[in-house]
């Protein structure tokens, strides 16, 4: 017997979807994290839709998002996303509180939390 996909202890897709939920409102309704915010078009809906379709696959789920982007990776998606060292900063912030919010084990929150702030570097355009 094989060892749960991170997807599959998140708790599948409504996991997943109630992860993206709790991170997008965080993002719209707590001034903390105005500047990350700020990046984004007024409507979250296709954002949250993508992230959390992202999500899925990376964390071992089905992988429909890679399916229907070949060939894209996350350096390639926010090319033209002026990323700095405050907005990846509250993106991770935003992110851990999520987790934590919706009951994700506190060490697997803490895993994807490095790869979240190692991304979140590469990102920065700063």
């Amino acid at each position: 017997m094989s060892e749960p996909t991170p997807y599959e202890r998140i708790g599948g897709r409504a996991g997943v979807q109630a992860l993206t939920d709790r991170f997008y409102d965080l993002m719209e309704h707590d001034p903390a994290y105005k500047a990350l915010r700020d990046l984004h078009a007024p409507d979250l809906r296709p954002v949250s839709a993508s992230l959390a379709d992202f999500l899925m696959g990376w964390l071992g789920g089905p992988r429909d998002w890679f399916d229907a982007r070949p060939g894209m990776c996350m350096m390639k998606a926010h090319t033209n996303v002026p990323i700095t060292a405050d907005t990846a900063e509250q993106w991770r912030h935003a992110m851990a509180r999520a987790f934590a919010d919706t009951g994700v084990e506190p060490e697997l929150a803490a895993q994807i939390d490095q790869i979240f702030g190692r991304m979140g570097q590469a990102l920065r355009i700063d």
